[in-house]
C-alpha cells in the first residue's frame, strides 16, 4: 500500500508505536504565556455572554483556529464538529477554521514562540510537541468536563473510565484525548473459526497457537521495521496485566532495574523461545510496517497482530474479504494474574490541547465541547470504526464492524480496570528502542542483551539532570 505522511495513523507513531514524539530538553522554552486558567487564558481576551449554550463565553463573531493532525483519522471529524458548532444559535456569528498538519511540532512551535498558537491543537503524530515543553502554556481543561454537552448532560458523566489519566501530567489535566483506544491482539474471526482455534488467554496459549500456525505453513506473529516496538507495548502490557503496578510504576518512573522484573523476564524468555522456534516471520526489519500489516490482514500469513484499535481503519483497504477482524485482550503470563478479570490497557488517545495564549481559548474549549456531543461522537465512530471517549454512541452491531464490537466488549469487561503507559512517549524513548526490538524480533539478541539495552536507555534519562522528571502514579 502506498504510504504518505498523512495516511500514517497517529496511534501508530505516538502511543507505543513506530516513531518517537519530539521532546525538546526541559531547559528549552517557548514564549511565556498567560497563566492557565478557566474561560479565556487572560483578561485581555474578547469575551461573550456566558449562557447554557455558551458556557465558556465565546465572543460574538469570533473565529476559532484549530490545527488537527492529519493521520489515520483524518480531519473531517473535526470539520463535522465545526459545522455543528457554527450552527449553535447560542454562539453569535462564530466561525471555525480547521487546518491539517502532519508536522505539529515543526509548524506550531514557531507559533508558540510568536505568541499566536492556535485555539485548539490535536497534538499527535511522530512530530508532536513534547509535553514536557508546553505544559505550563496550556489551559487546564477540567471545566470542559464539568460543562454540559449539547444534549444537556454533564460531559464527565458521559465518558468512559480512564479518560483523564493519559491527559494528566502531575496535577494538571492538560489534554482531552478523544479516541478511545484498546490495545489488543487482533485476528481473523473467520480464519480462527475455520481452523477451530480459540483466541489466546495466556502466553502458554500463544505457544500452542504458534505450533498450530507452523503446521499450517503460517506464523504466529510478524512485524514491520517502523513498528517493532508494538511488541514492546505487548510485552509491557502483558506484564502489567499479570502483576499490576508492581511492574508498571517502576517502568513509568524510570527506576533502576525495572526491566529485570521477574514477570517481564518470564515473558521475554517465552517470546524469545517462540522466535527461536520460528513462530515469528523473519525479515520484518526490512519491511515497511503497513506492508507487514498487509501480510497479516490481506495475505493472512500470520495469526495475530498486536496493535491499538486504530488497526482496522488503517488497513480497511488492505484486508481480506470476510476477514471478520476481532480483538482479544493482551495476554497475561499465566492464569495467576494479580489484577482483576478483564484488566487491560485501554486509554483515550488523540490528545487535544488549548494554549492559554491563543487568541480565542474559549472557542477552543467550545469546539471540544461540541466534539464530545453524542451527535459528533457517533458520527466519528460510524466513519472511523473506533469508539470515542463518549459512551453509548456505538450500536450493538458496531456499524457492521466486528472489530468495533470487540472493542466495546473489551471495554465493558474491563470496567474501571484499565491502565495506560506514558513514559515511552513522555521521554521520547521510542526511536532508540526501535533498533533494539528489530534485532530481538529477528532472533539476533538474547533476553539478557535486550534487558541490558532497554535498561540502559531508562538509566540514561534518569541520570540526565537536564531532563525534568514527572512522577507517574
Amino acid at each position: 500500500m502506498e504510504l504518505n505522511e498523512a495516511s500514517i495513523s497517529r496511534r501508530n507513531l505516538l502511543r507505543g508505536a513506530a516513531a518517537a514524539a519530539i521532546l525538546l530538553p526541559f531547559g528549552a522554552t517557548l514564549a511565556s504565556c498567560a497563566a492557565p486558567g478557566g474561560g479565556g487564558g487572560g483578561d485581555d481576551k474578547p469575551a461573550g455572554e456566558v449562557t447554557s449554550d455558551n458556557p465558556f463565553g465565546v465572543a460574538a463573531n469570533a473565529t476559532v483556529d484549530a490545527v488537527i493532525f492529519d493521520g489515520g483519522y483524518g480531519i473531517d471529524y473535526v470539520e463535522n464538529a465545526a459545522k455543528i458548532m457554527e450552527g449553535n444559535e447560542g454562539l453569535d456569528g462564530v466561525t471555525v477554521k480547521v487546518s491539517a498538519s502532519t508536522k505539529i511540532a515543526q509548524e506550531l512551535q514557531p507559533r508558540f514562540v510568536g505568541g499566536n498558537p492556535p485555539d485548539l491543537i490535536d497534538n499527535s503524530g511522530a512530530n508532536s510537541i513534547g509535553w514536557n515543553t508546553i505544559l505550563d502554556q496550556l489551559e487546564d481543561l477540567t471545566e470542559v468536563l464539568e460543562s454540559n454537552n449539547l444534549e444537556g448532560t454533564k460531559i464527565a458523566d458521559t465518558l468512559f473510565d480512564g479518560v483523564k489519566a493519559p491527559g494528566t501530567f502531575g496535577d494538571k489535566f492538560a489534554a482531552i484525548n478523544y479516541v478511545f483506544t484498546t490495545y489488543a491482539l487482533w485476528y481473523s474471526g473467520s480464519l480462527f473459526e475455520e481452523n477451530g482455534w480459540e483466541a489466546p488467554k495466556t502466553w502458554d496459549d500463544l505457544e500452542t497457537l504458534g505450533a498450530a500456525a507452523k503446521e499450517k505453513g503460517k506464523y504466529l506473529f510478524l512485524w514491520g521495521k517502523e513498528a517493532a516496538t508494538y511488541y514492546q507495548t505487548f510485552v509491557i502490557d502483558s506484564a502489567v496485566i499479570q502483576s499490576g503496578d508492581d511492574v508498571r510504576l517502576p517502568l513509568e518512573n524510570l527506576e533502576e532495574g525495572c526491566w529485570s522484573h521477574p514477570t517481564l523476564q518470564a515473558i521475554l524468555t517465552k517470546f524469545h523461545g517462540m522466535i527461536q522456534a520460528g513462530y515469528v516471520k523473519p525479515g520484518g526489519g526490512g519491511t515497511q510496517f503497513t506492508q507487514a500489516q498487509a501480510q497479516w490482514s490481506l495475505d493472512q500469513e500470520a495469526l495475530l497482530y498486536p496493535s491499538g484499535s486504530w488497526i482496522e481503519n488503517e488497513m480497511k483497504d488492505t484486508t481480506a474479504e470476510n476477514f471478520q477482524m476481532k480483538g482479544v485482550r493482551e495476554t497475561p503470563l499465566d492464569g495467576n494474574a494479580t489484577t482483576p478479570a478483564g484488566y487491560m490497557r485501554a486509554e483515550a488517545g488523540e490528545p487535544f490541547i488549548v494554549p492559554s495564549n491563543s487568541k480565542n481559548p474559549a472557542g477552543g474549549k467550545e469546539l471540544l465541547r461540541t466534539m464530545l456531543s453524542q451527535e459528533a461522537a457517533a458520527a466519528f465512530s460510524k466513519s472511523k470504526l473506533a469508539p470515542t471517549v463518549v459512551k453509548g454512541t456505538v450500536p450493538d452491531d458496531g456499524f457492521g464492524s466486528t472489530a468495533l464490537v470487540s472493542q466495546v466488549e473489551m471495554i465493558d469487561a474491563a470496567g474501571a480496570g484499565m491502565f495506560t503507559i506514558k513514559s515511552t512517549n513522555l521521554y521520547g524513548m521510542n526511536s532508540d528502542q526501535l533498533p533494539i526490538w528489530n534485532s530481538f524480533l529477528a532472533g539476533d539478541m538474547s533476553v539478557a542483551e535486550i534487558t541490558k539495552q532497554l535498561q540502559a536507555l531508562v538509566d540514561k534519562i534518569r541520570n540526565d539532570s537536564s531532563i525534568e522528571k514527572i512522577e507517574i502514579k
